[in-house]
């Protein structure tokens, strides 16, 4: 492996803080319901932000495979939004200091990204590294959002059901980071907020705003949700209106009511839902997943057809 540590810069007045707790979440896998995409964007919104490791995103992303916007005008090339895959420094609420990378998934070198970032960790004294994800369930949006929940030692995820027992899905980088620094005996988690698999192409801020809420209590953290509850608000007027003027998706979400309500109940095979348990064929959350992201190859991220609730209804 080459030297992880050439692989990122460290600002020269980056901030030393006090075991921060250290957020990630990468464009570029499954992220239904754009759930990651909106909670950063709260957090992030009206609050300074402080450069702290800058990753050389040329040795990390596959331009060829998802090419950066350059914008021409009339004669000339006039901007090019380049990709950043950086580490700043942000505050809560409530002003406490704590540390998120946000940018592009890289397209190699994940054991060298895994191995810088652990580098990262231990010069920064981080006490946690928590993931932010997003999977599209067969399940109903009437009904509360569930969030499976996975970490690199079992008290991390103590009081939170397990969902599933084992599925095979398709790799990611944070996964793989998670998966290292658990075997370098360090502390992370993360948490995957469930999206209705038909709301999964659509923003879906109220995915957005539970993601938070478990961050938050996790990471010890007041984390800003004002904006998400407000268009979480308006997202249920559209989605209700939706429904309501199609039969067919009307008798899906009743469908999967019945199922969800019959699991909750302690009536119904949990393993339909994924509720906790095996689901009925470890594939199928496989499966699930890979759809997604083949929808998101075939619509260029999915944001033309899913940029509102319509698109994914």
């Amino acid at each position: 492996m080459l030297d992880p540590a050439e692989l990122y810069e460290v600002a020269a007045d980056a901030p030393q803080l006090d075991e921060p707790v250290l957020l990630v979440a990468l464009d570029g896998f499954v992220d239904a319901g754009s759930a990651a995409r909106l909670a950063v964007e709260a957090i992030r919104a009206d609050r300074e932000s402080r450069t702290v490791v800058r990753f050389d995103v040329d040795q990390l992303v596959d331009y060829r495979s998802r090419r950066p916007p350059l914008r021409f005008e009339t004669d000339h090339w006039a901007h090019y939004s380049a990709p950043e895959l950086d580490v700043v420094a942000l505050t809560d609420t409530g002003d406490t200091e704590y540390l998120l990378l946000a940018g592009p998934e890289p397209d190699m070198q994940w054991e060298r990204f895994s191995a810088a970032v652990e580098q990262i960790v231990r010069r920064f004294g981080i006490r946690l590294v928590i993931n932010l994800t997003a999977i599209p369930m067969a399940v109903p949006h009437t009904r509360p959002i569930g969030v499976t929940v996975h970490g690199t030692r079992p008290e991390l995820t103590e009081g939170h059901e397990a969902w599933f027992a084992t599925a095979e899905v398709p790799g990611s980088a944070v996964g793989l980071m998670e998966f290292r620094l658990g075997g370098s005996g360090l502390d992370a988690m993360g948490f995957a907020v469930h999206v209705p698999h038909y709301l999964a192409r659509a923003e879906y801020p109220q995915a957005a705003r539970v993601l938070l809420d478990h961050v938050g209590l996790a990471a010890g953290l007041y984390l800003p949700t004002e904006v998400l509850t407000k268009a979480a608000e308006q997202a249920d007027a559209e989605i209700a209106e939706q429904v309501a003027g199609s039969d067919e998706v009307r008798q899906v979400v009743q469908a999967l009511e019945r199922q969800y309500d019959a699991v909750a109940s302690g009536r119904g095979d949990r393993s339909g839902l994924g509720l906790a348990g095996e689901l009925p064929s470890a594939d199928e959350l496989a499966a699930e997943v890979e759809r997604f992201l083949a929808d998101q190859d075939d619509d260029e991220g999915g944001k033309e057809a899913g940029g509102d609730t319509g698109g994914a209804l």
